[in-house]
């Protein structure tokens, strides 16, 4: 039997925010940031053929609804259950808008040169053609001026001359297009969900004992599952908040259902202790109202609120159906990648003119981030990362970074990776420069940045792509077990980044 379902007629409200307009081309989706690290949420955008990137915005919420309670003036314990969701949702579009800003005004605030190498137009050391071997694909002609070691695990360019062209940062590879040039988004997306029951405000249980007391209370009766959104255009700043509910009915079960499904951990993380899509399925009995909302994202509420600040929801669609995420990263690693890992839009193999296939079907780029000294101003450290084992070369050094995603600039998707990986805050660093290994259908960009003076980096891993961030003091940079593309680059990158370094001294 089909379950009920009604509509909710959302209260909306929209707002404009204290940003100049900055988004995408027409013809292209416009990318969506979901400010959650929700499964549940994911994969409910995902089937409504919405991929999402994710920035956890990591917002005290207790403070939220106290600072919510004291602009009303009203008694935090009064703050209805519809206000309280409302405004957490648009606290965590906020925190995550605020993050975006800041990357884009770096980038937009970025200085310097980029250089870019062309390593497929190069030739060998010793000036020869390159032989019908050494040419990617089947049975190279020597005219091809393509030359590389044919490695599939590797950017190894160590014996290439390779052509260079350096420009201003300004207008360049490196800065062109992303969000600092947008029209039209990215679309941030704040969630928050809480279950009322009993008259009793329920967020997550976090702890077996807590979760145990709330499913024992709910067997046989039912209570309100609330959700609330707030999105953000980022390129215009409007905004748009809502709520929805629907009452969830609960049936029988026995205190060892209850017993084995707070061991499957499932309950503890999720409001009210129970999901709609998960192990906890088999003990709803029904729901009336919006049952997306009970998974943690209200679509009928959602398209409300986009088409409130006048984008189209269809023009967020970036998966076709039908459509397989890219393949596994363990495809190309020996060790397989955490099942949290997360696809993102960009994430995915190109196969390249050099023979190889390289992650990021954008690109990808990262932050060689360094560290002045007080007195001298020479170049003190650098922040590094220790490669997870399950990655590319897993267990050696490189700099944060990864895929940039749909609607970034090299730059900036450099700026996002940095903080998602390592915690480098756009705000407390300037960008001085840029490196970009151009192949033509693919490239890497490394961005050159200083710590901003006043301001200190505390670099730490935030996601499972690392086995440690760290400051690595210059000297000690190159006695580390390297990236192979990093190892070959490195002796370059230290002059510049000295040189950089003379430059910011001599200016101060």
């Amino acid at each position: 039997m089909p379950i009920p379902h009604t509509a909710p007629t959302p209260p909306v409200r929209a707002e404009r925010l204290s940003m100049r307009s900055v988004s995408s081309t027409a013809s292209m989706p416009i990318p969506v940031v979901l400010a959650s690290q929700s499964v549940s949420r994911r994969n409910v955008l995902n089937a409504a053929g919405i991929c999402p990137i994710i920035r956890v915005s990591h917002v005290d919420e207790p403070a939220v609804v106290r600072a919510y309670a004291e602009r009303h003036g009203i008694d935090a314990g009064h703050v209805t259950i519809a206000q309280q969701v409302s405004a957490l949702a648009k606290a965590k579009a906020l925190t995550v808008f605020e993050a975006y800003r800041q990357v884009a005004e770096a980038a937009r605030g970025a200085e310097g040169e980029q250089i870019t190498a062309f390593p497929l137009r190069g030739h060998g050391v010793d000036g020869q053609e390159p032989s019908p071997a050494q040419i990617p694909g089947a049975g190279g002609s020597p005219s091809d001026r393509r030359f590389v070691r044919m490695s599939t695990a590797t950017r190894d360019f160590s014996d290439i001359q390779m052509p260079v062209e350096t420009a201003a940062m300004r207008g360049s590879a490196s800065e062109r297009g992303g969000l600092a040039h947008s029209t039209v988004g990215p679309v941030i997306i704040g969630c928050d969900s809480m279950f009322l029951f009993d008259g009793v405000s329920y967020g997550k249980p976090h702890d077996a004992a807590t979760a145990r007391e709330r499913l024992r209370a709910m067997r046989l009766h039912s209570g309100e599952l609330w959700t609330g959104h707030c999105v953000i255009d980022f390129a215009s700043g409007t905004s748009a908040v809502g709520s929805s509910h629907a009452q969830v009915r609960f049936g029988d079960y026995s205190d060892e259902d209850i017993e084995r499904y707070i061991a499957t951990g499932e309950p503890l993380e999720v409001a009210g202790s129970f999901t709609l899509e998960g192990f906890g399925s088999a003990f709803i009995e029904g729901i009336d109202g919006d049952p997306h909302g009970v998974m943690g994202v209200s679509l009928p509420l959602l398209r409300h609120l986009v088409e409130r600040l006048g984008i189209t929801w269809t023009d967020l669609w970036n998966v076709r159906r039908g459509e397989s995420e890219p393949m596994d990263k363990q495809q190309a690693q020996l060790h397989t990648p955490p099942k949290e890992n997360v696809h993102q839009p960009g994430d995915g193999w190109v196969a390249c003119d050099c023979g190889r296939r390289h992650w990021g079907t954008n690109g990808a780029a990262g932050i060689l981030l360094a560290r002045r000294d007080p007195e001298t101003g020479a170049v003190a450290s650098v922040v590094m990362q220790h490669r997870a084992v399950w990655s590319a070369e897993g267990g050696t050094w490189g700099v944060p970074g990864g895929a940039i995603a749909d609607g970034e600039s090299p730059v900036e998707g450099a700026l996002r990776e940095s903080f998602e990986e390592a915690n480098i805050r756009a705000a407390d660093i300037d960008v001085v420069g840029s490196y970009r290994e151009d192949h033509g259908p693919w490239a890497y960009t490394t961005v050159f940045a200083f710590e901003k003076p006043g301001h200190r980096v505390e670099p730490r891993a935030n996601d499972d792509e690392s086995i440690a961030i760290a400051w690595v003091p210059i000297a000690d940079v190159a006695h580390r077990g390297l990236l192979t593309a990093l190892r070959n680059d490195w002796p370059r990158f230290a002059e510049r980044l000295a040189t950089l370094a003379a430059q910011a001294k001599q200016a101060e």
